[in-house]
């Protein structure tokens, strides 16, 4: 990056995990998008609660060459649906999740997408959707092997959650959540019209 990395904790004390654990994500940020310029983390807790169960706001910005800069923040409320206990680490790894899932999107339209789809290959299966959640949070694929597993539509790199309907068929990669195995890495799978997947 042309502008060191900048860390910043408000409303909450700083510490040396929580930075460490932000530069390492930083890191495969930039392995993910190699033009990164510049990149801001700020930890903000904007809220408190008596039981201490509101997560802080993890808001990243990233600079990239001729481009708006993508900023990556989402309110305390999304971690509390998605997690029982969200705390510190799971506001950095969902952040970073998020924007990592935003500069591959960006990387595949700068390629033209000319790339194999499917960079996952042997871990990835494929799929059916199941339900979608009447909210349009998450949904739920069935597994070749018959099981349920649940994806967020942030787990989407392929295609739009909003256009998922049951049955739809999707290349998915296994992956541990909070409380056990979800689907990450979702691809909507192309369809049989244009002859490959």
């Amino acid at each position: 990056m042309q502008v060191p990395l900048e860390v910043a904790f408000h409303n909450i004390d700083s510490s040396d995990w929580a930075e460490q654990e932000i530069r390492e994500r930083v890191a495969d940020l930039e392995k993910i998008y190699d033009r990164l310029t510049s990149c801001r983390v700020r930890v903000d807790q904007r809220a408190k609660n008596h039981n201490g169960t509101i997560p802080p706001v993890v808001h990243i910005e990233l600079g990239i060459p001729g481009r708006p800069d993508v900023v990556v923040s989402h309110e305390p409320d999304h971690l509390m649906r998605k997690y029982q206990r969200p705390d510190l680490h799971k506001a950095i790894n969902e952040a970073f999740r998020i924007a990592e899932r935003r500069l591959v999107d960006i990387k595949e339209k700068r390629d033209g997408r000319t790339k194999e789809p499917h960079h996952d290959g042997p871990n990835q299966a494929l799929g059916q959707v199941a339900e979608i959640d009447p909210g349009g949070e998450f949904g739920f694929l069935l597994t070749q092997q018959g099981a349920l597993l649940y994806f967020h539509r942030n787990a989407m790199l392929s295609g739009d959650f909003d256009d998922l309907r049951r049955g739809h068929e999707v290349y998915y990669v296994d992956a541990m959540g909070d409380t056990g195995p979800i689907a990450s890495k979702v691809r909507v799978k192309k369809s049989a019209s244009n002859g490959s997947d």
